[in-house]
């Protein structure tokens, strides 16, 4: 790990540890090798930039999702009310337009039975008891 491969020369030199990439002076990055012989600086620098980059681009995707789908979230329940609503509105309407048929068949049960009080007789029936 604490080796640096330099194709150039076939030298293995002490990785210089006071600076992350090593400087060009004692190996181009093309040329030199870290660690195991195969891994090439400029491979794992463009690999780990490609692996950054990836996992930035995730996070901002899924911020943005997230804040979508609030606002959707936020925006629905508003149609959600209006639709109840609406309906509950309806259901009163219905329910008043039924209980009115109910009465109008009331009334005429107790008209052909003589229990209702015409406001054009005067004269009612009188009981005795």
């Amino acid at each position: 790990v604490q080796c640096l491969w330099c194709y150039t020369n076939n030298t293995c030199i002490d990785y210089p540890v006071r600076s992350i990439l090593p400087p060009s002076s004692l190996c181009s990055l093309s040329n030199a090798r870290w660690g195991v012989c195969w891994i090439n600086f400029e491979a794992l620098i463009i690999a780990i930039a490609v692996v950054a980059g990836l996992i930035l681009v995730s996070i901002a995707v899924c911020c943005c999702y997230c804040c979508y789908c609030r606002r959707r979230s936020r925006s629905r329940p508003d149609e959600e009310e209006e639709r109840l609503a609406r309906k509950r509105e309806e259901r009163r309407l219905h329910s008043l337009q039924r209980k009115h048929e109910r009465k109008l068949k009331h009334d005429e049960i107790r008209k052909k039975y003589g229990l209702l009080q015409d406001s054009d007789n005067p004269y009612s029936r009188f009981e005795n008891e």
